[in-house]
């Protein structure tokens, strides 16, 4: 276990109905938060998770749909709470699940806030196929001045087995900062 008190984590995840193994199932946790919390373990991180104003609907097809028309439009959902200061923080990892082959609009709404000079960035996507779409370009974009370490996408349903990928992944993108 690899200890920095200036890693960060920022992370959106979604439970509820998802799309699991090719159905659409109720999970408890977010697939994307239970990678979070194997980063965190790993690093010590700090974890910041992000909450919109409006939830995202619960039945899964009515969220992608609004997902959908989010990306469509470059939307910006207002958060509960925004990450005003990245300066305590050298490396923070990204977190949060492939919708429309890239991270939430959500997510958009909290990076774009920030000043990234100087910071590692760490890309971590679930996803049921997709990957990590152009999520690593749409990032690059938003966070300039920072440096960008390697990215890993998992499957979210079998995120929770994939502790040892995403363990090793996440020490290593610590290590190969230092």
């Amino acid at each position: 276990m690899v200890r920095h008190d200036r890693n960060l984590i920022i992370c959106y995840s979604r439970n509820g109905e998802n799309y699991v193994c090719d159905k659409v199932r109720s999970i408890v946790m977010g697939n994307t938060a239970i990678g979070a919390q194997i980063i965190q373990r790993t690093t010590w991180a700090e974890t910041f998770e992000i909450k919109t104003v409006v939830d995202y609907p619960e039945d899964y097809n009515e969220c992608i749909k609004v997902a959908k028309k989010e990306a469509e439009e470059g939307a910006r959902p207002e958060l509960k709470e925004y990450i005003e200061d990245l300066s305590n923080y050298d490396r923070i990892f990204i977190c949060g699940p492939n919708w429309w082959g890239t991270l939430p609009c959500a997510v958009f709404s909290q990076l774009e806030r920030l000043d990234w000079t100087g910071k590692k960035v760490m890309l971590f996507m679930t996803h049921e196929g997709s990957g990590l779409g152009h999520a690593e370009e749409d990032i690059k974009k938003v966070c300039r001045g920072a440096e960008f370490g390697g990215s890993l996408a998992v499957q979210g349903s079998v995120v929770a087995s994939e502790q040892y990928k995403i363990s090793a992944w996440a020490e290593k993108a610590i290590d190969d900062g230092q």
